[in-house]
């Protein structure tokens, strides 16, 4: 059986992961009374939950006697370290782009490193059927991005189709779309025809580049990659060696599972050019080639673009710490062995102790990110203190970089020009503007990635929820200078105990709340923004104070405004320098990092006189 290696790439929710779920349907790898759920491949509870792909994952179905290896990638840049080290698994690609949006950011990040590692893409343009697709227009665009990529003329004369993957088809003509009785044909012959089988040394040592690690109970650590070379058998004796040809380990591989549909099974042995993942080592990573014993030479791996964002993971040091969490998941040291255990597999991310041992510098592509990092850590159980994000700067020739951002915003035209304005004032320069729809426009801006971090919340306010905004990070440029932040104070609790409705609504004609009443709050919490530009202290907890007297009337009800709900995205991009996020697998509380008042306010006063 011969292979084709694939990976779908494109911007997140252009349709990878429900097209991948029709061409598992249409190849026969599902049983026609089987129920599967929707967009199968996204298996995580965070991934469902939130619409998005965050680990990259493998699948397999069989087509005319080939057997078609298919990886679905992450949409977003953040997770773009996973995109990069699968591409070095595959022959080919399928660029996916929405018929109407175009390509947007991830599409030019993903698509620049395919076209780096010689690969020629098949372009599907998706969604075909929306009211406001533009095919023609789309198909211009691409052909100018790769163009401006630096494409071969091999790799511009791409083949194109035209489909929707959510009802299962894709034709080679747009006059075919009214067709009756369409499907996945074409796509699954064009894969066969335009992507290369892969190059191998079949009568070579055995020779596989680690590109995922995952962990399983019974078999420890599993390494999946494609082999490049020989035969995987198993109890045979192999070793890791790193991008420099040290020995990090030798092992005898205890296990060879295979990609079956979107099921892993196990076999006794497995050939080259086909993508599986082996149990059996202890230390070897993602990275590492994966070999026979006689072999010295590792293969080469693309390079990973470095983090761009930081931020230090702590201790909870707050009075309600160890309440609802895991009381072995508070510690130190136990924080730092999750961080690791999650550097190994993500090698976007990077991680290091900070001055203190009670706390880590954590870096990574971006807010969303680390987020969800955040989230999978919560739900585990752990309890911790995180900052506020803060960018990666580098010094070249004695002069400051930062990282900049090519940001691409589509929105009304009657909200172009607060947009403008805004991200003016965050140092951000304007470099196209264009209509992208009825009375709708396209803008492109280059950004420093700082005046990025707690943009997007004002920018749903300011387009009222119809704006899209996309991000990629671009370069390193010289030092923008000072970015003005614009937040007003907060509102910070001075006592302990349960919030009551009387207090808070005391407190609304103050600012706006984020809790709401019999919250438990502490001194140092932060539950609201002051309608000011300075923090102030109020007291939530306390309560109406009880007589004898019976006034002339009758008290009125208590009725509070709702409280103001922020994602841990959103919170992240809230809090300032001097504050923390608390997490812990029930809450999420923003507070000071100095819980002392008159500690607070001292240090703000030597702030001053400097």
């Amino acid at each position: 059986m011969e292979f084709r290696n694939i990976a779908i790439i494109a911007h997140v929710d252009h349709g990878k992961t429900t097209l991948v779920d029709a061409m598992l349907r249409q190849s026969g790898t599902f049983r026609d009374n089987e129920k599967v759920a929707e967009r199968v491949m996204d298996s995580g509870d965070i991934e469902r939950e939130r619409g998005i792909t965050i680990l990259a994952k493998c699948t397999s179905l069989e087509y005319n006697n080939y057997r078609i290896n298919i990886v679905d990638t992450p949409g977003h840049a953040d997770f773009g370290g996973e995109v990069e080290r699968i591409l070095n698994m595959v022959d080919g690609v399928v660029l996916l782009v929405d018929s109407s949006e175009g390509p947007l950011p991830q599409t030019k990040f993903v698509l620049g490193k395919a076209l780096g590692l010689g690969l020629r893409p098949i372009v599907v343009i998706n969604k075909i059927d929306r009211n406001d697709a533009r095919p023609d227009e789309v198909l211009n665009e691409i052909f100018d991005l790769f163009d401006k990529m630096g494409a071969t003329d091999e790799q511009l004369d791409f083949p194109v189709l035209y489909a929707v993957g959510r009802e299962g088809w894709a034709v080679e003509n747009l006059d075919d779309i009214n067709k009756e009785n369409k499907d996945l044909k074409p796509l699954f012959d064009l894969i066969i025809k335009h992507v290369p089988a892969p190059m191998l040394e079949k009568d070579a040592p055995f020779k596989m580049l680690a590109t995922t690690l995952s962990g399983d109970n019974f078999l420890g650590r599993i390494l999946t990659g494609k082999i490049m070379a020989g035969k995987a058998k198993m109890n045979m004796p192999v070793k890791a060696i790193s991008l420099d040809g040290k020995v990090i380990e030798q092992a005898k591989i205890t296990k060879i599972l295979a990609f079956r549909g979107i099921n892993r099974v196990p076999l006794e042995e497995a050939e080259a050019g086909d993508i599986v993942s082996i149990a059996g080592f202890s230390k070897a990573t993602v990275g590492e080639t994966l070999c026979d014993l006689s072999v010295s030479e590792p293969i080469e791996a693309q390079p990973i673009d470095p983090p761009t964002l930081t931020m230090t993971f702590s201790v909870n040091t707050s009075p309600l710490a160890g309440r609802d969490g895991d009381r072995a998941k508070l510690t130190s040291r136990v924080i730092w062995d999750r961080l690791q255990k999650e550097a190994e597999s993500n090698i976007a991310l990077r991680i290091s102790r900070s001055e203190s041992n009670e706390s880590f510098e954590v870096s990574g592509r971006g807010e969303l990110q680390l987020g969800i990092l955040i989230e999978q850590m919560r739900r585990e159980g752990f309890e911790f203190s995180v900052s506020r994000p803060r960018v990666v700067f580098k010094e070249e020739n004695g002069q400051k970089f930062e990282p900049f951002e090519e940001v691409i915003v589509d929105v009304d035209e009657e909200f172009s020009g607060v947009v403008v304005e805004k991200i003016s004032k965050r140092k951000g320069t304007m470099t196209e503007m264009k209509p992208s729809g009825a009375n709708k426009v396209r803008l492109v801006f280059k950004v420093p990635s700082r005046g990025m971090i707690g943009y997007l919340s004002e920018f749903r306010t300011d387009t009222r929820g119809t704006g899209i905004l996309n991000r990629v990070f671009a370069d390193y440029e010289p030092y923008a200078g000072p970015i003005e932040r614009y937040r007003n104070g907060v509102l910070v609790s001075m006592e302990n105990g349960p919030t009551t409705a009387y207090s808070l609504y005391a407190l609304e004609a103050r600012g706006q709340l984020f809790v709401g009443a019999g919250v438990e709050v502490y001194s140092g919490m932060i539950i609201g923004e002051h309608s000011k530009d300075n923090d102030l202290e109020v007291n939530p907890v306390k309560g109406k104070a009880l007589t004898n007297m019976r006034a002339a009337g009758h008290d009125e009800a208590t009725v509070l405004s709702p409280a103001r709900y922020m994602t841990l995205e959103e919170m992240l991009s809230y809090i300032a320098d001097d504050e923390l996020l608390e997490i812990t697998p029930k809450n999420i509380r923003m507070r000071k990092k100095e819980l002392d008042a008159s500690i607070r306010h001292k240090n703000l006063g030597r702030k001053k006189e400097m």
